[in-house]
């Protein structure tokens, strides 16, 4: 079964960049739809990106992030990044990726995946 490892959440000041990756065991990640997802504290889970299988790369941003934030694909590393710039206090939250092979969706909606990573923190503050 696929297993989802993040990392490179932390704590930046505001306007500051973060890379967080997604690094994966028991598969190839080039198989599946990949997505980034965040929850704040009291807030719904957002769907803020995705990239569709490699083959097709379709790529998706949420109104939130689109022109801050850079999804990307390293195949021979089995990682998916999410390059975060310009940062705000409303990125604030639990970053977690996630992955599905039953389709060749790009999707913002966390139903359509299968597995998850176990997420990373990030904290925008001064």
């Amino acid at each position: 079964q696929l297993q989802l490892v993040e990392s490179g959440g932390g704590l930046v000041q505001p306007g500051g960049s973060l890379r967080l990756s997604c690094a994966a065991s028991r598969g190839r990640l080039n198989y599946y739809a990949i997505g980034w997802f965040r929850q704040a504290p009291g807030k719904e889970r957002e769907g803020v990106s995705c990239v569709s299988r490699s083959a097709d790369g379709r790529i998706y941003y949420s109104d939130s992030v689109k022109g801050r934030f850079t999804i990307s694909r390293d195949n021979a590393k089995n990682t998916v990044y999410l390059q975060m710039n310009s940062l705000k206090p409303e990125d604030t939250a639990v970053y977690y990726c996630a992955a599905t092979d039953r389709n060749n969706l790009c999707s913002d909606q966390g139903y359509n995946y299968d597995y998850w990573g176990q997420g990373t923190q990030v904290t925008v503050s001064s």
